[in-house]
């Protein structure tokens, strides 16, 4: 039953994938198991395994013995049971190294975001730093404004007691 169906089974075309320059790129080739479980989980298997059991039982009315056709049946329904279960283990196995690959992006994922969560915290200690020097300079600006201011005010004050004795002294 088997080699009916590798007959009807996908070629072993690469996927086909465009590029964002238009280009087309081949994908790898997908794996020979992948193709056998694709051609007998479909609907052409169906039919096959469907005409297989009706010529089984038409040998039976053509006079073939009903235990030769029934114990080769049973055989070929025991070999294909066997291999349909080693064909779903290799698929359970695929997809849990898979999801063993989704696991360990995860992971990486996840460190890339703390160290991206540190380097923010970093970030914003850093701008509470410079916020706060900001903050000092116009303190320290303000101070100077108003020492200048004071000297000014002096300055002014003397500038006035020496007109004033400039104006005391021309009387």
């Amino acid at each position: 039953m088997l080699c009916v169906i590798f007959k009807f089974m996908p070629k072993n075309k690469g996927k086909k994938n465009k590029t964002k320059d238009g280009k087309t790129k081949f994908m790898e080739p997908v794996p020979f198991e992948e193709r056998i479980s694709k051609s007998i989980g479909s609907v052409m298997s169906l039919y096959i395994h469907t005409a297989i059991f009706i010529l089984a039982f038409l040998l039976i009315l053509l006079g073939v013995s009903t235990e030769k056709v029934l114990l080769t049946l049973t055989t070929l329904v025991s070999l294909e049971a066997i291999y349909l279960s080693i064909l779903i283990q290799i698929a359970v196995n695929k997809n849990t190294q898979s999801l063993e690959e989704v696991e360990e992006d995860l992971d990486e994922i996840q460190e890339d975001l703390d160290e991206i969560a540190d380097d923010v915290e970093d970030i914003q200690e850093d701008i509470d730093e410079i916020e706060e020097e900001v903050d000092d300079i116009e303190e320290g600006d303000n101070k100077r404004d108003n020492e200048v201011n004071i000297k000014f005010k002096n300055i002014d004050e003397q500038l006035n007691l020496i007109l004033q004795e400039i104006k005391n002294l021309k009387k």
